[in-house]
Formats: C-alpha cells, sequence, structure tokens
C-alpha cells in the first residue's frame, strides 16, 4: 500500500504554524503539501532515490535536496509493520529517553519541558477539523557527539492527531529563534533545527500497518547537511527496527490496547468499591 500524509495533517501543520512561526515556514508547509502528493503532475519537486529495495523493512528511502532552499534535504521513509496501529507506543520512541537511547547513540537529555495542560482546550480551539488531538507540547532534545557530528539541541513544538479510521500522526516543528527564552536554564549548545517532521501511521488490516516517516533536518553550526543525511538513514533505520520488534511483541503490546467491555466494567466497579470504602 503506498500511503501519504493525510491533506487534514497538513493543515493541522499550517494552521499551528501560522499561530505559533513565521510566514517562511508557514509557505514551506504549503510547499510540502504540493511534494508529499507524487500523482500532484504540477509539483515542482521530485522525489530522488536514496535507497528502494522492497525486500527491506524500510523499503523506500527518497529525498528532495535543499527543499524551499533551507540548504538541507527533506527525507521520507516507508515501512509496513506487524502489530496493533497506536500512536501513542511509536511516540515511545520519539519522546521517552529509555526507548530512544535503544536507538539514537547520541541522545543525551529528552524533556517534555511545557506539555499542554488540556488537550480538549487544543481540540476546541481547531474547532475539531483536525483528527483528535491527544499529545501537544514543547520538548527539548539535546544530543552528544558521535562521529563526525557534535552535540545539537533543538527546542520542538510537536504533537499527536488521531483519526477516526484508526489512522494517526505524529508531528513536530523547530520553535523559532524568538522562543529562546523556553529552553531549559544552563550551557548553550549549538542549535540543529527540524523544519519538518512527522510520522503517519495507517492501518492496512486488523494487525497491520504502514508507517511513513518525514524529516527535514537542519544540522546546524559549520557541518554541511549532506555529511549528516548516511547518519541520519542509519539512525532512523534503527529505529524501525526496534518499533519491528516491539510492535510484533504480544505481551509488550498488551497495555498499549484498547480495553474489552469487561475490563472497562470491572474499572468501574473498582472505582466505585474504592469510593464506598472511602472513610
Amino acid at each position: 500500500m503506498v500511503l501519504f500524509l493525510p491533506t487534514g495533517s497538513i493543515r493541522l501543520f499550517v494552521y499551528l504554524l501560522e499561530f505559533m512561526s513565521s510566514t517562511d515556514l508557514t509557505h514551506s508547509l504549503h510547499a510540502l503539501l504540493y511534494s508529499l502528493y507524487d500523482t500532484v503532475d504540477k509539483s515542482p519537486f521530485k522525489w530522488k532515490n536514496v535507497e528502494v529495495k522492497k525486500k527491506l523493512l524500510v523499503h523506500e528511502i527518497v529525498k528532495i535536496d535543499d527543499f524551499n532552499k533551507l540548504g538541507c534535504a527533506i527525507v521520507r521513509f516507508r515501512s509496513s509493520l506487524q502489530g496493533p496501529c497506536i500512536g501513542m507506543k511509536m511516540v515511545e520512541f520519539i519522546m521517552d529517553f529509555n526507548e530512544r537511547s535503544k536507538w539514537d547513540p547520541q541522545i543525551e537529555s529528552l524533556q517534555e519541558v511545557y506539555p499542554a495542560a488540556d488537550v480538549d482546550a487544543a481540540n476546541i480551539f481547531m474547532n475539531f477539523q483536525y483528527g483528535d488531538c491527544k499529545m501537544l507540547g514543547i520538548g527539548y532534545t539535546r544530543t552528544k557527539r558521535y562521529l563526525v557530528i557534535d552535540g545539537r539541541e533543538q527546542l520542538t513544538l510537536c504533537g499527536l492527531q488521531e483519526f477516526a479510521n484508526g489512522a494517526c500522526v505524529i508531528w513536530g516543528t523547530e520553535m523559532q529563534e524568538r522562543h529562546d527564552n523556553l529552553f531549559p536554564s544552563g550551557h548553550r549548545h549549538v542549535r540543529a533545527k527540524t523544519h519538518l517532521f512527522s510520522i503517519a501511521l495507517m492501518p492496512t488490516g486488523p494487525d497491520s500497518f504502514d508507517v511513513e516517516y518525514i524529516l527535514q533536518l537542519e544540522a546546524g553550526g559549520n557541518l554541511p547537511n549532506f555529511l549528516t543525511l548516511p547518519v541520519l538513514v542509519d539512525s532512523v533505520k534503527a529505529m524501525f527496527s526496534q518499533a519491528k520488534k516491539q510492535f510484533a511483541d504480544e505481551e509488550i503490546m498488551a497495555p498499549w490496547l484498547p480495553k474489552s467491555q469487561d475490563e472497562l466494567k470491572d474499572d468501574i466497579i473498582h472505582e466505585r468499591y474504592g469510593l464506598l470504602m472511602t472513610p
């Protein structure tokens, strides 16, 4: 199955960027909308093959060099996994330090510094047009030196949207420099910038789903961005390897599965019992 980001998720990006970020970034999202759909004949953006092999776990890696003239490539990874399509679990590979450290040798610090206190308020603000907001906040990431790349830090607005058909989109974009006061206290490091990031999950059956991972990362500093592409590709492949193992493991995934009606009834009974026993 060929997977594309839902149009609604792109609109969500644009909507939030219009609220949080610069006009230039907003324009880049409008440009991305056209580049993501290979069937749009008038699109000026053409994906170039990095690695396309149907038998591999990550069966397609393509890029657009210097996308939106930001000096770095936008890279798209596609894969198909076995297991339940659960976005909150996929979020762990990005936002949970223990899970992230299993595949990312650079990670040094990972914090959700400003989580949204009420995601329902976010849904109201977006007029319920872009799926169901499950997570929203600002995260801080710091990496350590690895191979040719020195440590970097980032401040990212990110979230998770779930859709009625079982699909979901994990998304993120770098905060602007005018928001630097939101960085945690301490010594500042070279700033890397994630101009665009998303992971789209689409069910293909009761126990399988397609994944599309998109990233445009500016390394920052004096390091040419083209030197970071091999490291980026290896890191994302390692993430998919971890995801494949865990999503296919019934014991690991059991806590993430929706509760049955009997389990929900048991929860209600236990809750009522606790209330009755309260002195």
